[in-house]
């Protein structure tokens, strides 16, 4: 599957990919369904052109959006070195073919290109799949933040990975 990164015109597939992410697993992310559902097309849109959070999407054999992640990087002066990972999600469907790793490399490649030492990330505890994934392509955990999140009314600790680039 090509893995590219993602334009202003493919807003409306990142939309509809993002609000699938979230709705499926709502405990994966820190954003929720509601909030991003309430948010217009010209939102994703502008996010995608902006570049600021750049994404890069593994499309299928017919062209649709089957994956995805985004690379936040740090503005302030002291941590302009690193960049988070963030939104990571492949579609069930598209499970188990090596895009997690592929979009992972990608973003990767990028983000030593222009010039960043050090990624950052974090996962929700107990998700053993996407853990795994992380440390498969070289992230530590560096420690638990218990209680990060709230999903319907249980509290959830999250994960710190950091992978260093150079």
């Amino acid at each position: 599957m090509p893995i590219r990164r993602l334009t202003a015109d493919d807003a409306p597939a990142y939309r509809e990919l993002r609000l699938r992410a979230l709705r499926e697993h709502p405990d994966a992310f820190t954003s929720d369904w509601e909030d991003a559902n309430s948010r217009p097309l010209e939102e994703s849109r502008q996010r995608l052109a902006s570049g600021q959070v750049p994404f890069w999407g593994a499309f299928d054999e017919h062209g649709a959006l089957a994956g995805m992640v985004g690379l936040d990087c740090a503005t302030r002066a002291k941590q302009r070195h690193k960049g988070t990972v963030v939104a990571m999600y492949v579609a069930r469907e598209a499970a188990g073919r090596g895009l997690g790793r592929e979009l992972l490399r990608a973003l990767m490649q990028h983000a030593t290109v222009i010039g960043l030492t050090d990624l950052v990330l974090t996962v929700t505890e107990g998700n053993a799949s996407a853990i795994r994934l992380y440390q498969e392509a070289g992230f530590t955990a560096f420690g638990t933040e218990p209680r990060a999140i709230l999903v319907d009314g249980r509290l959830l600790g999250k994960v710190h990975m950091h992978f260093r680039l150079i």
